[in-house]
């Protein structure tokens, strides 16, 4: 009966003259763990600001809604207690949102400068990897030939 060759001693042999360094992908865990980290410290600095400016909107609405809702001597002030509030809100509206957008434009500027910073890191660290994998690899080839 024919038998069948065991191929453990022939894959071993070929791993092993073909190593692999783990270092690239544990530089690569690190530098995309230290993205992340960064990219959630501007997240969260973004969502305080914001939740500060919702805070200080609601605060300056409800003390105008206090002063919109106190009796008034004639009907006629009602009125323009109504409409010196509305022009309030609008006021305020503006101006908060303007700070929304200020907030949303930070953020943008602070991501698109993590992002390049780690394109730049990640093109270094590839090149450098690729390099040494060749050089290993060419290394092996000539061992392997040389047998």
């Amino acid at each position: 009966m024919a038998k069948t060759q065991d191929f453990s001693a022939i894959m071993k042999d070929m791993m092993g003259a073909f190593p692999v360094d783990t270092s690239a992908m544990d530089n690569a865990f690190k530098t995309t763990a230290s993205l992340n980290e960064k990219l959630a410290a501007v997240s969260v600095s973004a969502a305080e600001k914001s939740a500060e400016l919702s805070t200080a909107w609601a605060k300056d609405t409800l003390a105008k809604f206090a002063d919109f809702a106190k009796v008034k001597a004639e009907p006629a002030d009602y009125a323009k207690a109504m409409s010196d509030m509305a022009t309030a809100s609008a006021e305020a509206a503006s101006e908060h949102v303007a700070s929304f957008a200020e907030i949303a434009k930070k953020v943008q500027m602070d991501t698109a400068e993590l992002m390049m910073a780690a394109g730049k890191s990640a093109s270094e660290e590839a090149q450098t990897a690729v390099k040494k994998a060749t050089t290993e690899a060419t290394s092996a080839v000539k061992k392997a030939a040389a047998k």
